[in-house]
C-alpha cells in the first residue's frame, strides 16, 4: 500500500490517504505500507511527528519514505528523525 499523508493535498492515484497522525499510524500498524509521503503540519496542532516516532519506537519502516511537506523546517525535522533512526543507520 501506498499511504500519503496530508490533510490538505489530495493523494496522488493509488495512494490511500491519512489526513492524521492517528489515521496514519492506523494504517502502519497492519504492516502493509510499502510507500509513504508526509506533510509536516496536518489540522490543527497535529504534526507528522508522532508518526515518525511511533515508527521509530516500534520498528516499523515501509521501503520507501519522503517528505513532500511544504514546511522547511518541517521537513527537516522529518528528514532528520527518519535518517537518524531507520534501520541500518545504527
Amino acid at each position: 500500500m501506498n499511504l500519503w499523508v496530508d490533510d490538505v493535498q489530495p493523494p496522488p492515484d493509488g495512494w490511500a490517504w491519512a489526513r492524521t497522525s492517528v489515521g496514519a499510524i492506523d494504517a502502519l500498524c497492519f504492516g502493509m505500507v510499502r510507500r509513504l509521503s508526509l506533510a509536516h503540519d496536518l489540522s490543527g496542532n497535529d504534526t507528522a511527528r508522532p508518526i515518525i516516532r511511533w515508527m521509530c519506537e516500534n520498528s516499523v519502516w515501509p521501503q520507501e519514505i519522503r517528505v513532500h511537506s511544504a514546511n522547511p523546517v518541517g521537513a527537516a525535522w522529518l528528514n532528520k528523525m527518519i535518517d537518524r533512526c531507520k534501520p541500518g543507520t545504527c
